[in-house]
């Protein structure tokens, strides 16, 4: 409902002392933002109301065994994969659902044909003619060594089960033997870039994976088209990569076996680096075209990996790569390995000299505040990728330096707890780890080496505007579903600032924090939807959210507070003066008022969002003992406020000609 203030009626009975403010209009109505039935549901056998997985939570799991080779002259990645499956639900499967996201880069998948015409995109180009994806070779149900009945739908494979699994724990065993080349630009998931001393390969979306089966909507089965990300399942990896012997590689997880593919040279500066907390050179740049810097002179050599509970794996590969390496510290006296691999090009100190540093400090920064990194390793790839994570490692621009640098190493590392430890969906909530990451890497970039990447604080009227301008999107749209350019606006920026004001303004950083960490402690290695976020922080920090879910992740509500005017109790300063605040759209926030006297005496005063829950238009005292020369509201701007040059109201203008 929209709502009218006619506010020449409601000051009738004092003297106003305004600036034009009468003609406001307004369109806010309280009752749409503060009606309690928000939640859609009660809580459930497996989400129990106050945002905890239920009593009766259920989760399905995938292993897997993966054995792939690298062909350095082709692209052409080809291997197998053994997928354990267990049907932990209440619901017999009489079909399986897989992911092949590798088909978005088939020139007949959906993804490119909706890559526009003319225009760049980060997803692909309409005007290639590379024509990839899984050739899938065989597709075996183990129990039996039968051939399984399958069909491939676009980035999909269905297999129709000869009998359903049993609800409960029934496990089956599927073996799929494929192959696929991999593009040079992968949608920035993956790809190849061609550096001076040779290519370096960026493997991910690399084996047929399992779709999520859950509790929301059954088997999870969107199409990859680019935009929006992966839902996965956990479970454990053993894998193995066959590459050219003069190759190093790095991987998700623990390396199984180095004495098999590193010289006694690399073996000891490991064993250094990984009780070292300054960074260790493994390989150095004067090494890289020495063959002596490889253990064997044989065509290939197999590295074997492992992986637990996690819920993807990547790699990379190539003979360009400097390598360093330092410890990890963990809460508990635990420790992990940073290690970072990029070429000649990308060496020195102002560039990826330092990368190593930035995962070990990020990592152990996230991993007190929230959770401890449950990895061995954090892998830092110079790519040709802007910026992607996947458990365990992550890749980024060769190119990045500095500030830069450490940005985008924080960001992808930050990935690990969202979505990589708390496994949302991302193909239809980008913003539950895009924007959580966000705002997670507000904090971290405070914390590291005593702030020396901290951001100035900023006025966010340029920002306002733009997170709610007439172009822009809600958070709750897939990406998919979203404009490209709004992407970064409404699944990066609008969420994480939300985040932050939640924080600062609404509950202050201790209840915020405990909350938040809750919810990932909660939720840690399983699927938790929004509104599972939503009740948790309510209940976790004892308030009543839901105005805030509503119109800043729910709606694309726009914040517009002013001051109406001021007045004097009885006509006379000395009584204090009454200023009247208005909520001129349909978002509301708390106010934060400042003033300052004639004589220059200054003052400030918070209030409540619970001011505008049954009202646009709300009148607070000031306990003043003179006229005052002005007041306004947020005078550091930090709320969205799209229209800041009605927060003002000063003197001199209320006693200009027509106010």
């Amino acid at each position: 409902m929209n709502v009218r203030f006619f506010l020449a009626a409601a000051f009738c009975s004092i003297t106003v002392l305004s600036f034009g403010q009468a003609n406001n209009t307004s369109t806010y109505d309280p009752h749409a933002l503060f009606a309690p039935n928000f939640y859609p549901f009660g809580g459930t056998p497996t989400r129990a109301a106050d945002g905890a997985p239920g009593a009766a939570y259920w989760q399905n799991r995938a292993d897997y065994q993966v054995a792939v080779s690298l062909d350095d002259k082709t692209n052409i990645i080809k291997g197998s994969v053994t997928i354990t499956y267990k049907n932990n639900s209440p619901q017999a499967l009489a079909f399986l659902w897989l992911q092949l996201d590798q088909n978005l880069f088939n020139s007949e998948s959906r993804g490119q044909a909706r890559m526009p015409v003319g225009a760049r995109s980060r997803y692909g180009d309409a005007g290639s003619n590379f024509d990839g994806g899984y050739k899938i070779s065989a597709v075996k149900l183990l129990a039996n060594n039968s051939n399984a009945d399958y069909i491939i739908t676009d980035t999909r494979m269905q297999i129709r089960l000869p009998k359903a699994m049993k609800a409960g724990g029934e496990t089956i065993k599927i073996k799929i033997d494929y192959s696929f080349t991999l593009p040079k630009y992968g949608a920035d998931r993956c790809g190849i870039l061609s550096t001076k001393e040779g290519d370096i390969y960026a493997v991910a979306q690399w084996y047929p994976r399992l779709c999520v089966y859950d509790d929301v909507l059954g088997w999870n089965t969107n199409p990859y088209l680019g935009p929006s990300e992966f839902y996965c399942e956990y479970g454990d990896f053993d894998f193995s990569i066959t590459a050219p012997s003069n190759h190093i590689v790095v991987a998700s997880g623990e390396l199984l076996n180095p004495a098999e593919v590193l010289t006694a040279t690399q073996l000891r500066r490991m064993a250094e680096a990984k009780n070292s907390d300054k960074t260790v050179i493994i390989r150095s740049a004067g090494e890289v075209a020495d063959p002596a810097s490889r253990p064997t002179q044989t065509p290939t050599l197999t590295w074997k990996f492992k992986m637990t509970n996690a819920r993807d794996i990547a790699w990379a590969s190539s003979k360009a790569f400097i390598w360093d390496a330092a410890k990890i510290n963990l809460p508990g006296g635990k420790k992990a390995l940073a290690q970072s691999v990029y070429p000649i090009e990308s060496d020195g100190d102002t560039k990826w000299g330092r990368a190593t540093e930035y995962t070990k400090g990020s990592i152990e920064n996230y991993s007190k505040r929230w959770l401890a990194y449950p990895y061995p390793v954090a892998t830092n790839v110079a790519s040709n990728i802007g910026g992607m994570e996947y458990p365990g490692i992550v890749f980024c621009g060769s190119n990045a330096s500095r500030g830069g640098l450490f940005g985008v190493t924080d960001h992808e590392f930050g990935h690990t707890w969202f979505p990589m430890i708390v496994g949302s969906n991302e193909r239809k909530y980008g913003w539950m780890d895009e924007g959580f990451n966000t705002f997670i890497n507000s904090l971290a970039e405070q914390d590291f080496n005593k702030g020396e990447y901290a951001s100035a604080k900023r006025s966010k009227e340029g920002m306002a505007k733009n997170l709610f301008g007439a172009n822009s999107e809600g958070i709750m749209y897939t990406p998919d579903a979203m404009k490209e350019g709004n992407i970064g606006n409404a699944l990066y920026a609008k969420p994480g600032y939300g985040l932050q004001l939640l924080r600062d303004y609404v509950l202050g950083p201790e209840r915020f924090d405990y909350a938040f960490r809750t919810y990932v402690h909660r939720w840690a290695y399983k699927h938790p939807t929004p509104w599972d976020f939503f009740r948790t922080m309510d209940n976790a920090a004892g308030e009543d959210l839901t105005w805030f879910w509503k119109g800043w992740f729910v709606e694309n509500y726009k914040l517009d507070q002013a001051i109406g005017g001021v007045t004097y109790e009885k006509d006379k300063p000395a009584n204090g003066a009454i200023v009247t605040l208005l909520n001129l759209q349909q978002m509301a926030m708390p106010v934060l008022l400042t003033y300052e006297t004639r004589s220059g005496v200054k003052g400030t005063k918070s209030l409540p969002v619970e001011i505008w829950n049954n009202t646009g238009t709300f009148k607070v005292k000031l306990n003043t003992t003179e006229e005052l020369q002005s007041v306004t509201i947020d005078a550091e701007k930090q709320f969205p406020d799209v229209k800041m040059d009605n927060n003002v109201w000063t003197a001199t203008q209320a006693a200009s000609p027509g106010n």
